[in-house]
């Protein structure tokens, strides 16, 4: 074989500038970048120094042969001329790897099946030995690219993925790439304060992938000096001495690295469940001394006690996988650029996002930024100088003067500690949260109304329900038209949740954020989230649990609080009925009136538990009755009398314990025919509905008495939506 290879080093996408020049400095020539690859000249010492110390790479492939194809013949062909003999024992194992497609070849797995056939084709011995395919570990890994009519057959010496270095057997959710993490480590600048003897933090560090890149990058240790396994080890081109003699250096580098003073590496982890197998990472990589992680929030995230220390804090803030993550990703960027700015002064920090747009919320301008991709997901690395003159604060543009017209003279750790600076539009938005907080509070205060809707949609640009439940806030964002940049929606919606918890003083943990869209079937009904957690709330006497996480809506229409204290003052001595009753809250509001009984009917098992949970904490247990069925054959069925009604349906539902489809435009008639034979002589039935564009039959005005009472049914509070919902008092004549 030649003294000199051409080898072709792939990458994840993006990084082909970084592997370039990290190959030229580990002895590659003539390097040329290609899409997430990179191709040069090197002789077997620098083949076999890539495998070891490439920190960025993902395959070393040695090329064989290229040639040009135009069928499956020329393939078969161009791989059979190959010396196999010089590769690979009869005996051994093989593993092929095809990619590309073209020149009749359509199917990669047929295109690897020609490639392993030329290649046992050409083993086979007289006695019928032939080489045996294993995928997982092979003798030989064998790779060909076809690209436009060349083949490009080469022989992968990395065997696994570079990238996985062997330490790493415990990961979160969704972890970096190793490769993609030193990446980000080199763009970082991390290099160059590692050699000045700085720190290193991970406020949100995971398993501790950063941090264990870090270390190695600082102590000099080859990123796969551990691995035992080798795409060359049975390889007969494998020159065993020349190997030995690169590991035995790259060992004692690392033993030289690991002897000096540990550097200063902290990670801090909120999730409990993750800071064992991060550190569990660590002790494997042999960095224990190097390296510590703890568990804590960003909040409270404070990098070292010497204030003489200067060094990289870098994360990868998580990103958000449900609606309704928007809220919390704001307001930990928001913490973590409060963090940066009070305690990191003069260090350096990296922020890699998939969300460039939430780091512009940190407080803190971004002096260089890097594109990347984490595997699909285009990313951004946002470098930033933690320096008074890069702070976005306060309500200043220029720097203040005093009487004398000198400038500010405050401490840098005073104008730290400020708040991040509102937009034009935040600072508009919270301006209106206030002057309705001011105008609705006297209300409320007055009323003893503890939750009610604060804004809803008042500012067209700002499309949001915001609902107060006591100390916490509700938020709904209504979906955007589709004539709405969704680029601009977004960044309105993180305006207003960057406003709220200012506004309003409340901490950004009680802030819960959903995204309200046309619902259809139960789909409002349907589980959000699974955390489980119950807000006991007052409203005109009684207590009610809201959950503001698990569901689209909450357990409480905050808009039929006027219906529901109708119910309470005229229940008295009377029989009630809460059809569609969801969780039965004006069963309670009847049931704290004095009804001497009530009834309450839904289709949902989950809803009719809250509903018992709901009379239960209010002492009705007795005499109130939940039954689980489809309202309309529930009503087909009962015989009893009721003298106060209450029905307020959904618009549709298609559940699939239930014949048929309920349409309440469609369906309401016979909903309130079926109703209205259930009610005693004298006895008052309330229906209301929130369909925008319901027509009540004309019809059963000839039939019942009928009085439309929607404006009598509004507070205050939806004073300015008052198509929220319409109401209709219904008597049999």
């Amino acid at each position: 074989m030649s003294d000199r290879f051409e080898l072709y080093l792939t990458c994840p996408k993006g990084l082909e500038g970084l592997l370039a020049e990290e190959a030229r400095g580990l002895g590659l020539e003539e390097v040329r970048e290609h899409t997430s690859a990179i191709r040069g000249s090197a002789d077997m010492e620098t083949a076999y120094r890539l495998c070891l110390w490439s920190r960025l790479g993902n395959r070393v492939l040695l090329v064989l042969k290229r040639f040009n194809m135009k069928n499956a013949d020329d393939l078969y062909d161009g791989v059979h001329e190959v010396e196999w003999q010089d590769h690979l024992e009869a005996s051994g194992s093989l593993a092929v790897e095809f990619s590309g497609h073209g020149s009749g070849i359509d199917n990669t797995h047929f295109g690897a099946l020609k490639v392993k056939d030329a290649i046992v084709d050409k083993l086979r011995t007289r006695d019928g030995e032939r080489p045996s395919v294993d995928k997982l570990n092979p003798d030989l890994r064998v790779h060909l690219r076809l690209d436009r009519g060349e083949a490009i057959l080469s022989l992968d010496l990395s065997g696994h993925s570079l990238h996985q270095r062997g330490y790493r057997l415990q990961q979160g959710a969704a972890p970096l790439k190793e490769n993609l993490a030193a990446a980000v480590l080199i763009r970082a600048g991390w290099p160059r304060i590692a050699a000045e003897g700085g720190a290193l933090a991970d406020p949100m560090c995971g398993v501790g992938t950063f941090l264990v890149e870090a270390a190695m990058i600082a102590a000099d240790i080859a990123p796969n000096l551990k691995r035992e396994r080798w795409g060359f080890s049975a390889w007969l081109g494998h020159v065993p001495a020349l190997w030995r003699k690169l590991h035995d250096e790259a060992q004692a580098r690392a033993q030289a690295g690991l002897a000096r003073p540990p550097l200063w590496i902290r990670g801090y982890e909120a999730d409990p469940r993750l800071i064992q197998p991060g550190r569990n990472n660590v002790e494997r990589a042999g960095l224990s001394d190097w390296v510590k992680i703890y568990q804590g929030e960003v909040g409270s995230f404070e990098p070292r006690p010497d204030q003489n220390q200067k060094g990289l804090v870098i994360c990868n803030p998580p990103y958000g996988e449900r609606l309704g993550d928007e809220a919390s990703l704001l307001y930990l960027y928001q913490n973590l650029g409060e963090r940066l700015r009070q305690s990191c002064l003069n260090w350096e920090a990296a922020v890699f996002t998939g969300a460039p747009d939430l780091g512009k919320r940190m407080g803190i301008r971004s002096h260089k930024q890097y594109a990347f991709w984490n595997g699909a997901l285009p990313c951004k690395l946002l470098l930033i100088k933690v320096q008074p003159d890069q702070f976005v604060t306060g309500e200043r543009r220029q720097p203040e003067r005093d009487a004398q017209g000198n400038e500010d003279q405050r401490s840098p750790a005073a104008v730290a500690s400020e708040p991040a600076r509102l937009s034009e539009g935040g600072q508009m938005f919270a301006n209106r949260l206030q002057k309705n907080l001011k105008q609705l509070g006297k209300w409320a205060k007055r009323e003893q109304v503890s939750c009610y809707r604060l804004y809803d949609a008042d500012m067209p640009e700002y499309a949001l329900a915001i609902d107060l439940y006591q100390d916490w806030v509700h938020v709904q964002e209504y979906a955007a038209p589709r004539s709405i940049d969704p680029e601009k929606a977004q960044a309105r919606l993180f305006d207003a949740l960057a406003a709220i918890p200012q506004a309003l003083g409340i901490d950004q943990s009680r802030v819960v954020v959903k995204r309200r869209e046309r619902q259809s079937g139960t789909r409002q009904y349907e589980r959000q989230s699974t955390q489980g957690q119950f807000l006991e709330v007052s409203e005109g006497g009684v207590k009610l649990l809201v959950n503001l996480t698990d569901y689209l809506d909450t357990g409480l229409f905050l808009d039929h609080r006027p219906m529901r204290m109708r119910i309470q003052r005229e229940a008295a001595g009377k029989r009630f009925l809460n059809l569609f009753c969801y969780t039965a809250t004006a069963s309670v509001h009847a049931a704290k009136g004095g009804a001497r009984s009530t009834t309450s009917v839904d289709l949902s098992r989950t809803y009719l538990d809250w509903a018992r949970r709901n009379l239960s904490l209010n002492g009705f247990s007795d005499k109130n009755r939940l039954e689980q069925g489809d309202v309309m054959a529930w009503l087909q069925a009962c015989r009893d009398e009721f003298d106060l009604i209450f029905i307020d349906p959904p618009t549709f539902s298609n559940s699939k314990r239930m014949e048929g489809v309920f349409d309440v435009q469609r369906d309401h008639v016979e909903l309130l025919d079926l109703a209205v034979a259930r009610l005693a002589p004298g006895g008052v039935l309330y229906f209301s509905n929130n369909f925008r564009k319901f027509q009540l039959d004309e019809r059963l005005a000839e039939r019942y008495a009928v009085e439309e009472i929607s404006a009598q049914t509004l507070d205050p509070d939806f004073a300015r939506n008052t198509k929220i919902h319409r109401a209709w008092r219904i008597q049999a004549r």
